[in-house]
């Protein structure tokens, strides 16, 4: 037995998509003004996000902050309440310098959940309020299966949509009920079709292994099912099994065997893309070698601001990230969606929820964001960034520990990269990275 083995954590600690996680934030008493927070910021390369908190249901592995459904009038009260946040931000951004957006996303939720008209009026929210020229950059779009219909995909591929992610997750209809996924695989491929006919150059499927009663055949059926449509993107996603979800009514300790089949899956899944032509860019993404050129190469996560429109939106600036408060009970969300829907416009004018930035967690976001990619992190832009100071320097500890484990490549080159099981383990290594306050923060958070 080596000792990588005696001493590597769990593989599944949790999905790192951003550092800190918002459970890390905290109600900002001073409600710093966006004017103030904005005004020594870099504003050539920003991303702009809008988040559509409505779903026509939820699935039982789903924490993110959606509602089912929506009563009437809701999706228009919501869409105003968005066009006056817009109004507010753009005008703390001020004039003096000039705005613009490398990149930009419609995420939920669904944000395909609203009408035709209502995608073309979030488009106007987009481009007319806030500036950003949806056809000249990477426009990336959510959906749903059922939500994916002819007219919504025409309005987004002529608005400019570069990217539509259809959450699939399962093309075995008797994984999708165990996952609370209500879906029939011949409806899924009726949706494949219709994105395929609207013309959008990058399709990316979303695809879940662990699923209970899944096995590495019924895994990889799922895979070649999804091939057949030869997406540009695959996202092969581990379940996870959160509190305040519909299957978070099941138990949720440390499972060994559970984690061994996730990993088996995985690397199953991994090993049949890279068969089939499509090259790793991080532990979940998949991206065909063939595939149009697809990103703003002027924008990168690390460093580059972003500007989150809607209630469960997050904005990054250099000293603070930020947002409204955060829920995955349902109601909870719901409170939160209707708080939101009645704000004026002189409210969005103020951060109300966030964390403030230290140099050490700008370091390790930077660290931690890279490293997560396959690509890895380019030392002299670090050393660039931070004064002169190498990560080696900065986490000694944390890095031998992943030498040791066989995570990283070896020798001191230019480029900090994962090694395949590194990737494979992404899920526990991102979270070793979050610093002592944030691990404070986080395991304080009540659960809401």
């Amino acid at each position: 037995m080596t000792s990588a083995t005696v001493t590597a954590p769990a593989p599944y600690q949790s999905y790192v998509y951003a550092y800190p996680h918002k459970t890390a934030y905290r109600k900002l008493t001073d409600r710093p003004r966006l004017s103030e927070l904005w005004a020594g910021e870099p504003k050539d390369a920003l991303s702009l996000y809008l988040h559509i908190p409505f779903c026509e249901v939820r699935c039982g592995f789903c924490n993110l902050f959606t509602r089912i459904g929506a009563p009437d009038g809701l999706t228009g009260a919501y869409l105003d309440a968005l066009e006056r946040q817009a109004g507010a931000v753009r005008e703390a951004l001020g004039e003096r310098e000039p705005v613009r957006f490398a990149t930009a996303a419609f995420g939920g939720g669904t944000p395909t959940f609203l009408t035709a008209a209502e995608l073309t009026r979030l488009c106007d929210i987009a481009e007319h309020r806030m500036g950003a020229d949806l056809r000249a950059v990477p426009l990336s779009v959510e959906a749903s299966p059922a939500t994916a219909t002819a007219d919504r995909l025409e309005v987004l591929a002529e608005r400019g949509a570069t990217r539509l992610s259809l959450g699939v997750q399962s093309f075995d209809d008797t994984e999708a009920r165990a996952a609370v996924r209500p879906q029939r695989r011949a409806d899924v491929e009726a949706a494949l079709g219709r994105v395929r006919d609207a013309g959008t150059p990058v399709l990316n499927i979303d695809l879940i292994y662990g699923i209970d009663g899944q096995t590495e055949r019924t895994w990889l059926r799922s895979l070649d099912a999804a091939l057949v449509w030869r997406p540009e993107e695959l996202y092969l996603y581990p379940l996870y099994i959160r509190p305040l979800t519909g299957l978070g009514r099941r138990a949720d300790g440390a499972d060994p065997e559970w984690d061994e089949q996730r990993l088996r899956l995985y690397r199953a899944g991994r090993d049949h893309l890279l068969a089939h032509g499509y090259e790793q860019r991080s532990m979940r993404m998949f991206r065909r070698a063939d595939a149009p050129a697809e990103g703003a190469d002027d924008y990168a996560c690390q460093t580059d601001g972003m500007i989150g429109l809607g209630c469960g939106a997050r904005s990054y600036t250099s000293g603070l990230h930020y947002s409204f408060d955060y829920a995955v009970g349902m109601h909870e969300i719901r409170a939160i969606i209707d708080d939101y829907t009645t704000r004026p416009a002189a409210d969005f004018a103020h951060a109300e929820y966030g964390r403030r930035m230290t140099g050490d967690e700008a370091r390790r976001r930077h660290l931690l964001q890279s490293l997560l990619q396959a690509d890895g992190l380019a030392v002299a832009d670090y050393r660039e960034r931070f004064g002169g100071r190498t990560p080696a320097e900065d986490f000694p500890a944390e890095l031998a520990r992943f030498a040791d484990r066989g995570w990283l490549e070896s020798g001191a080159g230019p480029v900090l990269r994962l090694t395949p099981e590194g990737l494979a383990h992404s899920d526990a290594l991102g979270p070793e990275l979050f610093s002592p306050a944030v691990r404070a923060a986080m395991a304080a958070y009540e659960r809401k």
